[in-house]
């Protein structure tokens, strides 16, 4: 019987990798998508980081079962002919097929509303301690616990922009402006932008922004080349500022992070405010609004402080509380392995593996983490409420036993000595790149 279905091989759709020529391939279908790139929820970076590939085991990652049948209007008619699926991937696969029959991508357990409340707790103790109390110690305190409010709203902020915490998407939505924009000043829109771009090239040191922070760090000596930016659209120049940052980075790294936030509000200003009206930033107005908001309660918040000297230090004690988020995330990838280039569908786990390490802890430390210190495991399966993950760890690391997979998981004190060796290692190949760069000056 003759098979009337037509074939195309990879290098074929290869050719369809840029915008307004988009094909990907799911299963062995090829769906043309040129036209969903500014409808997609997970934004436009995914698609076209993606584009002329199979995107199997993506697809599967952050799309639910009910996303399935909205494919069937994208198919061009064609089928992929040398489709190979690897012995890793079928595992995986079938590991996420398990874990959707167990009901775990919808079982959400009840930590979404006892973290809700602690916020409010904390929030609430914070502004009654600045109203009502005179003692510097006790503003103090206050600063601290808005720090870890911060984080604990950012974890919340993380898990909805994942996967529906609440009753309906409507409410979902709003979670996330309350908990994104309104109560951190960190936009809900910007999060979404650089967050799904990292997670599809994960440690890609051109397409991962949580990587591109030059002329501040640099985790790679390959970073000092002038490399091109394929999500910002721009080169990281390694100019003699950024090679004189990096040189120290190893002993300014924990007071960078004690500023970060400073740059995550600037970011936020920038996309909303400043960004090309070209650029599609969902919810615009909304996130506008929510910013609005913060800058209305934080500055008056202070302005209840007695003087400067105090309204100084409550900014310094709750950024210094809220680094140690901003630090674990960069345990969590800095010193992983890095490469250059697009992520490649076909060994989108194998990506994963090697670029994230894990943070052990207890389980009454799992609070402190946000369920992020399973790192792989959330890259993984980044639907999964994080009430699982330390469930499902065991499995990720007999599967990457199996195929010898890099599966690492280190203290949060070894977490922070291997980082900070990355980013020594990295400063001293900046001081022999800036010593070489001077004697070609000098001599030609």
């Amino acid at each position: 019987m003759v098979d009337s279905k037509k074939y195309l091989t990879s290098e074929e759709i290869k050719a369809h990798n840029k915008p307004g020529d988009l094909w990907i391939s799911i299963q062995g279908k090829v769906y043309d998508v040129s036209n969903w790139v500014n409808d997609h929820p997970g934004g436009e970076t995914p698609l076209l980081s993606l584009a002329g590939q199979d995107v199997t085991d993506a697809f599967i990652a952050y799309h639910p079962g009910s996303s399935w049948h909205y494919l069937d209007k994208f198919f061009n008619g064609y089928y992929l002919k040398d489709l190979e699926v690897t012995e890793v991937s079928k595992d995986y696969r079938r590991l996420a097929n398990e874990f959707n029959k167990m009901g775990m991508f919808d079982n959400k357990g009840h930590g979404v509303a006892i973290v809700f409340l602690c916020i409010g707790l904390m929030f609430a103790a914070c502004v009654l301690g600045v109203v009502s109390c005179d003692s510097m110690l006790v503003h103090l305190g206050c600063g601290m616990l808005l720090g870890l409010a911060w984080m604990q709203s950012t974890y919340l902020g993380h898990d909805s922009g994942h996967y529906v915490i609440m009753s309906s998407r409507g409410f979902n939505k709003l979670a996330q402006l309350m908990t994104g924009n309104c109560l951190t000043g960190i936009s809900i829109a910007w999060w979404k932008w650089t967050h799904n771009a990292h997670h599809i090239a994960c440690n890609s040191l051109d397409h991962d922004p949580d990587l591109q922070h030059i002329p501040v760090l640099a985790v790679s000596s390959k970073l000092f080349h002038n490399m091109t930016s394929h999500f910002y659209g721009r080169k990281m120049v390694f100019d003699p500022l950024a090679r004189f940052l990096i040189s120290y980075q190893h002993l300014t790294f924990y007071p960078v992070m004690v500023v970060a936030r400073v740059n995550l509000y600037l970011q936020t200003l920038l996309l909303l405010l400043f960004s090309s009206k070209r650029r599609n930033v969902p919810d615009r107005a909304l996130n506008i609004m929510g910013i609005m908001v913060f800058w209305t309660w934080f500055p008056l918040l202070l302005s209840c402080l007695p003087n400067w000297t105090e309204r100084l230090l409550f900014v310094l004690a709750s950024f210094t509380v809220s680094s140690l988020q901003h630090i674990q995330f960069c345990l969590n990838h800095f010193a992983a392995d890095v490469y250059v280039g697009k992520p490649k569908g076909n060994d989108w786990f194998e990506k994963q593996t090697s670029g994230t390490i894990d943070i052990s802890c207890p389980v009454w430390m799992d609070w402190m983490y946000g369920g992020l210190q399973f790192q792989l495991e959330h890259h993984l399966f980044p639907r999964l409420p994080r009430c699982h993950l330390r469930k499902i760890a065991p499995l990720v690391r007999d599967l990457c036993k199996k195929h010898n997979l890099p599966y690492r998981s280190l203290s949060f004190l070894d977490a922070n000595i291997l980082t900070l060796r990355t980013l020594r290692t990295a400063a001293l190949q900046a001081r022999d790149f800036t010593l070489l760069w001077e004697a070609v000056n000098t001599h030609g």
